[in-house]
């Protein structure tokens, strides 16, 4: 045992000097520093495809679009099946308590995140985001007891958060040596969620922020324009050779923050825009790092799924594709995302004998091996053209104060998601700690008590041929965005319906808000002139209505619900319809 520990030892101490050879390297093929603001970004129009030099699991899968369009079988039928799902959007920055992005904000003077930094860890020119790094500790985190609470809560996939946008390795990483085996939490989480999930038989994916580190990291290499350390810089601007004799001594900075690209027109600004990314346009005078870069994204993409063995990765970001050159793949034209997916796939067959994976490029136009997402939107109609998921948090990404908890709201978002042919998944945030607070886990529990009623008409369904209805013809829509105070008090009327098709082929009309007890309900798209169905109504139900058969009729104008003396029901109910 004492010799296999230093073979352990000895190995991982040749990964980490590798991590820092290259580290070294990179930077050095790195230009001196131009003013900031000086240099335009190169034309990604005019600018061919790099290609990596990066080798792929072997396998029919080639890293181009089109041998992954030509040789995938398409999305496998777990995902309509699951239909719901729970994002774990858990990491360090959930130390700051101040919603999302808090590891960029916290160095923009007078964001929330810089005040409440100030108050808790001290000034980001003397104790940066390493230092956040350096002291998380979600001693309360239990992948296993929160899976078995999503899974109650009707939940039947997982989304995990691999690296967000801090550029921290939430696994063993073998190719980044900022990671949470390393310091601060001290264990594999990723490798902790597989676990837990395969052991709940749920499917789980990973996701991977880390596209657009290197530019949405640069506010790291700024400095406060007044007061007591007026112009001392943060610490993104710090070198390996500065961690002598320091806590950190022996990793490289430049390996979290990247390196300082302000230099570009629009870099400087993007960073202190809500969202903004730089201009469409390649770091021209960063040619080699930047392919450096865009490797190393991929070989932790490719790391997990190595590991882990992942139902399906997700790769954050606005364009059709990281790395693309323009929205958030500005930087760099490279054949990285094929590389990842065409390894992935391969990886697939090659343990399970099937591709029963797949591959979430968020905003990606149809390409058969991708699924895309609808993030904190409702589209305006059914969309069918392509596989998808809707995410959006409640509250926010990263737990904040002042959230507004309403299972009401989360329910009424599911349904109108699937009722447009999606799929849902709601981040939930932990406290610091990893757990859930009070207000989250009463959410979950009364969203887990709807599923168990209602989730013959969710679990497996499609879209109908309507949408739904209200009173006045289109239907009213949930406004879309974070799930919080706007949602939980927007009032759907008796008149507010949605459909979905169940597995079994029932249709589903889903009352956005609780019929009166002994009321009238009318569903014009169902009445006999409107001939929707094809067929007369035969039989209609309550789904967990208990009592006498319900009394209806099919009237030229619409099918007429006459609804129960008592309606012990909350939120919305589903009356299923042959």
């Amino acid at each position: 045992m004492f010799e296999l520990n230093h073979i352990a030892m000895a190995l991982r101490s040749l990964a980490l000097f590798g991590m820092l050879a290259a580290s070294v390297a990179a930077r050095a093929e790195s230009p001196p520093r131009a003013p900031i603001d000086s240099v335009p970004m190169a034309d990604v129009n005019s600018a061919p495809e790099v290609k990596l030099d990066l080798p792929i699991t072997p396998g029919p899968f080639e890293p181009t679009w089109e041998s992954i369009e030509r040789r995938y079988p398409g999305t496998p039928s777990w995902l309509r099946d699951a239909k719901f799902g729970i994002w774990v959007h858990f990491g360090p920055q959930a130390a700051g308590m101040s919603g999302d992005w808090y590891a960029r904000k916290m160095y923009i003077p007078g964001t929330p995140a810089y005040n409440n930094h100030l108050k808790t860890k001290g000034h980001p020119s003397v104790a940066g985001y390493k230092e956040v790094l350096r002291d998380w500790n979600p001693s309360k985190l239990d992948p296993a007891r929160l899976t078995a609470i999503y899974k109650d809560a009707g939940a039947r996939f997982m989304i995990v958060q691999g690296v967000h946008h801090d550029n921290f390795d939430l696994w063993n990483s073998r190719h980044h040596p900022w990671n949470s085996t390393r310091m601060g939490a001290r264990r594999d989480l990723v490798g902790e969620w597989s676990k837990a999930a395969k052991a709940a038989g749920m499917r789980y994916g990973v996701a991977f922020h880390h596209e657009y580190s290197w530019w949405w990291w640069q506010t790291a290499f700024g400095s406060d324009a007044q007061g007591p350390l007026a112009g001392v810089p943060y610490d993104g601007h710090l070198t390996l050779a500065d961690g002598k004799g320091k806590w950190w001594g022996g990793l490289d900075p430049s390996l979290l923050y990247n390196v300082d690209l302000r230099e570009y027109k629009g870099v400087e600004a993007a960073a202190h825009s809500p969202w903004s990314p730089p201009p469409a346009g390649l770091f021209s005078r960063h040619a080699a790092y930047s392919k450096w870069y865009a490797t190393q994204w991929a070989r932790r993409v490719m790391d997990v799924v190595d590991q882990y063995d992942p139902d399906f990765i997700y790769t954050d970001g606005t364009g059709s594709q990281p790395f693309s050159g323009s929205h958030t793949g500005t930087g760099i034209k490279a054949d990285a995302t094929q590389r990842v997916i065409a390894d992935f796939y391969n990886q697939t067959l090659k343990r399970r004998g099937k591709v029963d994976t797949f591959s979430v490029i968020k905003f990606r136009p149809k390409t058969n091996g991708t699924v895309t997402t609808e993030e904190g939107s409702i589209p305006a109609g059914i969309k069918s053209d392509q596989d998808w998921i809707a995410e959006t948090p409640v509250g926010d990404w990263y737990y904040g104060p002042d959230f507004s908890y309403d299972s009401g709201a989360v329910i009424r978002y599911i349904l109108e998601q699937v009722a447009r042919d999606g799929n849902a998944a709601i981040c939930i945030s932990p406290l610091p700690d990893g757990s859930l607070d009070e207000g989250s886990t009463r959410m979950l529990k009364e969203i887990g008590a709807w599923m168990r009623v209602n989730g013959e008409g969710i679990y497996g369904s499609k879209a109908w041929s309507v949408l739904g209805e209200s009173e006045n013809g289109k239907p009213r829509t949930l406004p879309g965005g974070a799930i919080g105070k706007r949602q939980a008090e927007f009032q759907f009327g008796p008149k507010d319906f949605r459909f979905t098709v169940g597995k079994d082929g029932s249709l589903y009309a889903f009352t956005m808000a609780v019929p009166a007890p002994g009321s009238e309900i009318r569903i014009a798209s169902l009445g006999a002139s409107a001939n929707l169905l094809g067929k007369p109504v035969r039989s209609v139900s309550l789904l967990g209505h208990q009592g006498a058969p319900l009394r209806w009729r099919q009237e030229a104008d619409s099918l007429v619900i006459s609804a129960p003396s008592a309606m012990p029901f909350a939120t919305a109910v589903a009356f299923n319809i042959q």
